[in-house]
């Protein structure tokens, strides 16, 4: 089952919430739109405690975050302003175990299994099939970044430490994702847009 509505064209008004100050005609490809997973609580404070601790201050520049799609383009505005509240109050909130670390050489991640955030991810990659930008061609690999853009030796100092610190997390019971966030990339900042939180009874 798809969103009903899902081959249509937003109507007028659609995209109210999705809205910025600057016109999307005016806006550059460089400042593309982000889709991201809300991380519930207490795992959100886990992780923003960690990014507090352990990311570069002067590049710390958001909140901890489960990134879905890295780029939708500006042009898009309209058709994500309808189209993701139509996955939202269609499927229910996708479920999600933490199982580990991941190594990014420079870098520390939480590693995040959901299959079913995954699914509801492929839902809205087939409506925008197209207009995807290469690196969002791919499923991603599900985690938080806690640590980026320092030293080998940093990173691997802080799994060290964090592997037992992580491995209750790991036999907890699954967590839900609670909503979706659409976000605009500014350079480094993001500037937030909307939540739509899950609210449908479906799940794939």
């Amino acid at each position: 089952m798809r969103p009903s509505g899902a081959g249509s064209r937003s109507a007028g008004g659609a995209a109210s919430w999705i809205d910025a100050t600057t016109p999307a005609g005016a806006r550059s490809i460089n400042q593309p739109f982000i889709l991201t997973a809300t991380i519930p609580e207490p795992l959100r404070g886990f992780a923003e405690g960690l990014r507090r601790a352990h990311f570069p201050p002067e590049r710390n520049h958001l909140h901890a975050h489960v990134t879905l799609f890295h780029a939708f383009a500006p042009s898009l505005r309209e058709e994500l302003a309808t189209f993701i509240p139509q996955v939202a109050r269609e499927y229910a909130a996708p479920e999600g175990r933490v199982t580990g670390l991941l190594d990014f050489g420079k870098g520390t991640a939480i590693r995040l299994s959901s299959p079913q955030l995954l699914a509801v991810r492929r839902v809205i990659a087939e409506r925008f099939h197209g207009t995807l930008s290469d690196q969002d061609l791919h499923e991603p690999r599900l985690h938080i970044t806690v640590q980026n853009k320092v030293t080998k030796e940093a990173a691997r100092a802080l799994q060290h430490d964090l592997a037992a610190k992580l491995e209750p997390w790991t036999t907890r019971e699954p967590f839900a994702f609670p909503s979706l966030e659409l976000h605009i990339y500014q350079g480094g900042p993001w500037e937030h847009l909307k939540t739509v939180a899950f609210r449908g009874n479906e799940r794939l």
